[in-house]
């Protein structure tokens, strides 16, 4: 959780290559996904619901925007787990790209709710594709605790 705050800190520094911005992903992402696959907990729900807060606070949003959706994200991905557990790498990221779709959908209808503006699909789809590209990190998440847990031997 405090690695994907510090990433998002990271690249959210002003910096332009080629006169474009360094890409915006959500890195609370793949956290969010690997907590609703490993291991449902009264824990994950609270963290999901502090980096959503920081996420608002930082980015200088709604509050409770990315807080919301991260969480109906999680929710979902918690619902269909016992599908998830022991899929293949590519459908894992297929449920994963999933995942994000249903977050940043949900982002996307709860800025138009509360702006009376429609958002920009084309910066959504922007912000949509790095943090699809990050799923490596959810798979390693998920990854780690199947090796250390004796139940999943």
């Amino acid at each position: 959780m405090v690695q994907a705050l510090v990433a998002t800190i990271l690249l959210a520094i002003p910096i332009r290559l080629f006169g474009l911005q360094l890409p915006e992903p959500i890195f609370a992402m793949p956290v969010v996904f690997a907590w609703a696959v490993i291991r449902p907990s009264i824990l994950a729900p609270m963290g999901i619901l502090i980096m959503g807060l920081f996420m608002d606070l930082f980015w200088g949003g709604a509050m409770g925007l990315w807080a919301l959706s991260l969480l109906i994200s999680y929710g979902v991905v918690l619902s269909a787990r016992t599908m998830l557990v022991g899929q293949s790498q590519p459908m894992m990221a297929f449920w994963y790209a999933a995942a994000t779709a249903l977050a940043m959908g949900a982002a996307y209808l709860i800025a138009a709710m509360t702006t009376h503006a429609i958002p920009s699909w084309r910066a959504m789809g922007l912000q949509f594709l790095p943090t699809v590209l990050l799923y490596p990190f959810a798979h390693r998440l998920i990854d780690r605790f199947e090796d250390a847990d004796v139940r999943f031997r």
